[in-house]
């Protein structure tokens, strides 16, 4: 007997996850804990926020920081309020910089490098503040120690404000651990102003609230996939809409084409789809297109693309597979079929096949309209069939 069972062990996993965290699924679990497995769609969708969020807090921090050297001057001795107001003048040209520095991006390594850039301002500010009210601390009276104390919680504020992102945990870990230990440095050092009963007590606490923050980040980015899967997918085929297919389509050959990677197309049309709706009524013809879409996506691998392109038709997005691979995966959908209609015929389609690099195109809109115009000459020919590159007829299954 095994002991170890992995087919055994995940429906344990997920009976468990379920319980503590409710209608998340294992897979989804772990794309939050780890970034690699997002989709594209996703990643594109979470760095504009991110970046459009950063913007808004740099641009928050540059207004609120120089303004703080007015309670410097008031409550600290000089020169420690001079140090204190240069050191505010370059932290306000650093948030500035940002502000003008990052424009809307979809790219995700952007957003998180300026995400990166907001934590290290404040950071570097922390590190280089707190030796400087250390220094000073005999000469300051007791408005000037409670006004250090907000110096002191500049570690908590920016790691709270993580929770603002929606973040994987594995980044909500990184990005706050040089605030970690930025402060278990400066406690180590003697500069520590808040006081804490042991350096322990502070690194604990900063700790539990980047975990409460990482976890509300997290939440941020469940419910922000939910809401892109939602928006992206047909409701009645669960294929990708149109205006999502075309975003991705775009992705999709631009990458190849940097790459110089083969990418296939079919353009599938479904035959004499419009008399299932008008004999059989239009419940019927749902059920047909859920069925058509079931086989074209079993017999796509995971990294493929299915688009329910308009009415009846579907475009079929094959990445890294060049025209004889995409042409077998097209007999094998004929040969498996399309489901049956009402009246227990076969459902058959014409279907249009272009490849990037045996057609000569790099262009997602070229190529559509290429593989669109081989349907119709399958259509043209008879139907039930599939023209290929070269306009050939792909042989009979």
């Amino acid at each position: 007997m095994a002991l170890w069972c992995p087919e055994c062990v995940r429906p344990f996993v997920e009976r468990m996850l379920s319980r503590v965290l409710g209608d998340i699924t294992l897979e989804q679990f772990v794309d939050l804990l780890l970034p690699g497995g997002l989709s594209t769609l996703v990643q594109r969708r979470r760095a504009s926020l991110i970046v459009s969020r950063v913007r808004m807090v740099a641009a928050l921090f540059a207004l609120l920081t120089p303004l703080w050297i007015v309670i410097d001057v008031y409550v600290f001795p000089w020169p420690m309020w001079g140090h204190l107001a240069l050191l505010r003048v370059v932290a306000t040209a650093a948030f500035l910089g940002l502000v003008v520095g990052f424009g809307n991006t979809e790219t995700i390594g952007v957003a998180l490098r300026a995400l990166t850039l907001l934590l290290v301002i404040p950071t570097v500010f922390f590190v280089i503040a707190n030796p400087i009210l250390a220094t000073f601390a005999a000469e300051v009276g007791d408005t000037g120690r409670a006004v250090a104390m907000g110096y002191a919680f500049l570690p908590f504020v920016m790691v709270a404000g993580l929770s603002v992102f929606p973040v994987t945990a594995t980044e909500g870990a990184l990005l706050a651990l040089p605030m970690v230990l930025a402060e278990g440095g400066v406690t180590a050092l003697g500069y520590q102003v808040m006081p804490f009963a042991s350096t322990f007590a502070a690194l604990w606490l900063l700790i539990l609230v980047a975990v409460v923050a990482t976890l509300a980040g997290m939440s941020q980015l469940h419910f922000m996939t939910a809401l892109v899967s939602q928006s992206a997918h047909d409701v009645l085929t669960r294929a990708f809409t149109r205006r999502v297919g075309e975003e991705l389509l775009d992705l999709q050959v631009r990458h190849a084409w940097r790459q110089g990677m083969p990418l296939s197309l079919a353009f599938v049309d479904l035959d004499h789809f419009k008399t299932v709706n008008d004999v059989y009524g239009h419940e019927e013809g749902d059920a047909t297109l859920r069925r058509a879409a079931d086989a074209l996506r079993r017999t796509l691998r995971r990294q493929d693309m299915l688009v329910r392109w308009g009415g009846e038709e579907f475009v079929v997005v094959m990445t890294g597979t060049d025209a004889t691979g995409a042409a077998t995966a097209l007999k094998r959908l004929r040969r498996n079929g399309l489901g049956t209609r009402a009246d227990g015929v076969e459902q058959t389609a014409s279907i249009g096949l272009t490849e990037r690099t045996a057609d000569g195109i790099d262009d997602w809109q070229e190529l559509v309209d290429k593989a669109d115009e081989r349907m119709y000459a399958a259509k043209q020919q008879g139907r039930d069939r599939v023209i290929t590159v070269g306009d050939e007829a792909l042989a009979d299954v």
